[in-house]
């Protein structure tokens, strides 16, 4: 029996000795009473009762071991050519004065902080610093509009925003300020501060309520960790593209602590001291996962890089890091590499580089396309691994896993499930699927540590969308099949959410934003296949009777709105005007069709259909604006 099989065995067996295990690799300050409690389904506790520090296991306890030397971080930005490293200690230190800030604010236990930044070291400074007292951090994606921002002020009711005076982008500057002011004014909830780290490129002038970073830390004492409990919230990640109430996935201290440094030798076949470097952003979950929680809780030296795989300056830029840093794995999004392979497609910028020391990429955020794993196997001659995994899981449901022994590739599937992922085909009625057989793709209760205990909030919607369809099931909302060999194939969402570039966006929240538009009667978005970012929103609306602007004014307004009401992370370019949508005879728009047209798929005719001739009005539409 392979070392993942065994693994995987125990994990379902006797999950209390599996993860026990794992938690013995974890600095306690007090032991917990229990591995899993039950009693409370669909409410799973792990370790109840014991009592830990998140700041103290990513940063203090390596120091405390004599590593504090070892370098924490490598922060390389292309958009200012700045290169700079910290050990461990200093990490620590300035870590633990910016902690000290905030308890001079009268930031406590339990309150909540929002860190709205770009992907600079003091983000994750300020992510340990809100770790070490017990604060709950939540990171907003710096740069999401104002509106975004303060729908998450108001839900999770922060009582200080981490900021900086901008974010960089290629060829622009994207001005915080008007972002934060904009937010502070539309929400309900009122912040007492906004500390902003004033970068070297561009300077902010402090209004009322903002303070300078350096200010804001002088003089304060460097705070120790506080004794939380496991059970207590970490942080708060809403669901990106939402709009009204967002979805608050919470993370608890203990279970997110044992599995995140579980994963880092067991999936990745990282060990203490390696360089690892997840190329994502903090905003994301990956960010938080694999930029700043598991590599630190694991002693591991990783990489922020503040750039992009092309244009920063050139598609060579991931093999300058990985060759400079001697990074041992990458873990990115599928995106990435089909972006160097658009504009490199024969590795001419890769040959320049000594990549000798690299192991294993890693690809997950949205479906990882044979064709772009085809090409990274060959120009890398290492193992390409796609793993599927989600904002809620934290870590890989399914993959292959280097730490416990790589099996079988199988090109288009996402791997097996990982241990501690009871992983079901379930159909309608509830019932197992058999193998090769599509349909919702769920897990048995209790999910693993690390994954989500609740919502911020919100039990009840917790239950209602996540536990209810198949009782004692997690239902990830993504559908597919396990074929004969236990290995897992991920085929498409069951709800209205597309991914781009490994962002999920819900396709509902544009619709919502066009329908704002004067001249629209009704609308549809659906996401369609792009060969850059995996998928990419088109909308299509329909105009009121007696519209005299152009269409090709509708067009460009409409895409302006969700850059300013979404943000430009949902890559919304495309509007066309049509002249009614599918639907059926219920009223149902028929986007599943819709999609299917624009993707040049075949289609059946749905039996439903109210007016059939709308689907060619449709194709002729997406011909003229020269989508197929």
């Amino acid at each position: 029996m392979s070392k993942y099989q065994e693994a995987f065995n125990l994990s379902l067996s006797d999950p209390e000795k599996f993860w026990g295990n794992a938690a013995d690799q974890v600095k306690w300050i007090k032991k917990y009473d229990k591995v899993v409690h039950c009693d409370e389904p669909p409410f799973y506790r792990w370790f109840k009762g014991g009592k830990i520090n998140t700041c103290y296991n990513a940063l203090d306890r390596h120091v405390d071991e004599g590593n504090g030397d070892r370098t924490a971080l490598i922060f390389d930005s292309a958009m200012t050519n700045t290169k700079k490293k910290y050990s461990y200690k200093e990490l620590r230190d300035k870590t633990a004065k910016l902690a000290g800030g905030l308890l001079r604010q009268g930031v406590k236990k339990g309150d909540r902080v929002i860190i709205y930044m770009p992907m600079i070291p003091e983000a994750i400074q300020a992510m340990m610093a809100c770790a070490r007292i017990g604060a709950v951090h939540s990171v907003v994606f710096g740069g999401f509009a104002s509106n975004e921002l303060a729908s998450r002020i108001d839900d999770s009711g922060a009582k200080v925003i981490l900021s900086a005076s901008c974010g960089l982008e290629p060829g622009r500057t994207v001005d915080y300020k008007p972002l934060l002011e904009g937010a502070i004014k539309l929400a309900k909830h009122k912040v007492e501060k906004v500390v902003v780290y004033q970068r070297d490129v561009q300077t902010i002038e402090l209004s009322d309520g903002f303070v300078d970073w350096n200010e804001f830390i002088e003089g304060a004492p460097e705070a120790e960790c506080v004794e939380c409990d496991a059970n207590d919230p970490a942080y708060i990640l809403y669901t990106s593209g939402t709009t009204g109430v967002p979805k608050g996935i919470l993370r608890d201290i203990g279970g997110h602590i044992v599995a995140l440094k579980w994963t880092m030798q067991n999936v990745y076949d990282i060990n203490p001291g390696d360089v690892w470097w997840s190329a994502s952003d903090i905003g994301w979950i990956v960010g938080h996962s694999y930029i700043v929680y598991g590599p630190l809780f694991h002693g591991c030296t990783t990489v922020v890089f503040e750039g992009k795989p092309v244009g920063t300056p050139d598609p060579g830029a991931f093999w300058r890091i990985i060759s400079e840093y001697k990074v041992k794995t990458l873990f990115t999004a599928p995106t990435a590499f089909r972006a160097i392979k658009k504009e490199d497609p024969n590795g001419e910028y890769f040959k320049k580089y000594d990549l000798s020391h690299f192991e294993a990429l890693y690809l997950a955020g949205e479906r990882a396309d044979p064709d772009t794993i085809h090409w990274a196997e060959k120009l890398l001659q290492k193992p390409v691994i796609d793993h599927w995994w989600q904002t809620e899981t934290s870590w890989s449901i399914t993959g292959n896993f280097k730490g416990l022994g790589l099996f079988k590739t199988k090109y288009g599937s996402a791997g097996k499930p990982a241990p501690g992922y009871d992983v079901k085909v379930l159909k309608e009625d509830g019932s197992e699927a058999k193998r090769g057989e599509m349909g919702d793709i769920c897990v048995k209760l209790p999910l693993p540590p690390s994954t989500f205990p609740t919502l911020w909030n919100a039990d009840q919607r917790y239950k209602e969308n996540y536990m209810s369809t198949y009782p004692g099931y997690y239902q990830t909302y993504d559908a597919g099949h396990i074929d004969e060999d236990g290995y897992v194939w991920i085929m498409s969402r069951t709800d209205d959410i597309i991914n781009v570039a490994g962002h999920r966006l819900s396709t509902g929240s544009m619709e919502e934003v066009l329908s704002e538009h004067p001249d629209v009667a009704e609308c549809a978005v659906v996401g369609i296949a792009d060969k850059l970012k995996g998928q990419m929103p088109i909308g299509m609306v329909v105009l009121k009777a007696g519209v005299s602007k152009s269409e090709e004014d509708i067009q460009k307004e409409c895409v302006k709105m969700i850059r300013e009401k979404i943000g430009p992370v949902a890559a919304f370019k495309t509007a066309i005007v049509i002249k009614r949508l599918p639907k059926t005879r219920s009223g149902k728009v028929l986007r599943g069709t819709m999609r299917k047209i624009a993707d040049k798929e075949d289609y059946k005719m749905p039996a439903t259909i109210d007016d059939p001739a709308i689907l060619t009005e449709i194709t002729d539409s997406l011909k003229s604006a020269g989508i197929i």
